[in-house]
């Protein structure tokens, strides 16, 4: 029987099947080098690492990502995308900004012992280091401002509802508590690591005394 128009032309189909089969591979090599990064240090793994853990031929690997730094920013672009996701689902929810606050330092605080935190926390210290820009971070810089647009639109749901300190340079204050609770968090990942004293404060604690000086120096 004839599927008239409902039927694909082979060349189309076959344009597809091909199109789909490069982004499925393309997704195997990016979750195979989050891995390998993150067991091995961005700096000490190889692309033929990567191409072996992936179970494909170097020169399949490279016609994928030719540079092994375009891979590496494509790596962590994808580790921006939950924090995107869930920096959006909190912009929307009907609370007021701190409550909003309060769910994006919990968010950190849920976050700061998965493995990805000490993975980005490498690529910022390789990407700090490196004289260059880094090919392909036009698409990282762009979802940092999709996350950053929904960050201001919290900030503007504080200005209309009133619910932090009026006598605050909004934007900037919010700015600045969200960086430093975030750079604070991956520091305490990285603490992780290491053999910690007895006297130490396990870091979620740290984190949650941090976020109640945070929302009490900011509440209205």
């Amino acid at each position: 029987m004839n599927g008239g128009a409902n039927e694909m032309d082979p060349k189309a189909r076959y344009a597809k099947e091909r199109t789909i089969s490069r982004q499925n591979r393309t997704a195997v090599i990016l979750e195979t080098a989050e891995r390998v990064f993150t067991l091995k240090g961005i700096d000490k793994t190889t692309m033929q690492d990567i191409a072996m853990e992936a179970n494909i031929g170097i020169a399949t690997l490279f016609r994928y990502f030719p540079k092994k730094e375009k891979l590496i920013v494509a790596v962590a672009t994808k580790l921006l995308e939950p924090t995107l996701q869930r920096f959006t689902e909190i912009a929307d929810l009907p609370l007021s900004c701190l409550d909003k606050l309060s769910h994006l330092f919990d968010y950190f605080i849920e976050d700061h012992h998965n493995p990805s935190t000490k993975l980005m926390s490498d690529f910022e210290n390789y990407a700090a280091h490196t004289s260059d820009p880094l090919e392909g971070m036009d698409e990282f810089k762009a979802l940092h401002q999709r996350i950053a647009d929904q960050f201001s639109t919290i900030i503007q749901a504080g200005m209309e509802d009133g619910s932090i300190r009026s006598d605050l340079s909004i934007e900037e204050t919010l700015l600045t508590v969200i960086n430093a609770f975030g750079l604070f968090s991956k520091k305490l990942s990285l603490k992780a690591s290491f053999l910690l004293l007895d006297s130490d404060l396990e870091s979620s604690r740290q984190l949650a005394i941090l976020k109640n000086m945070m929302i009490d120096y900011l509440k209205a």
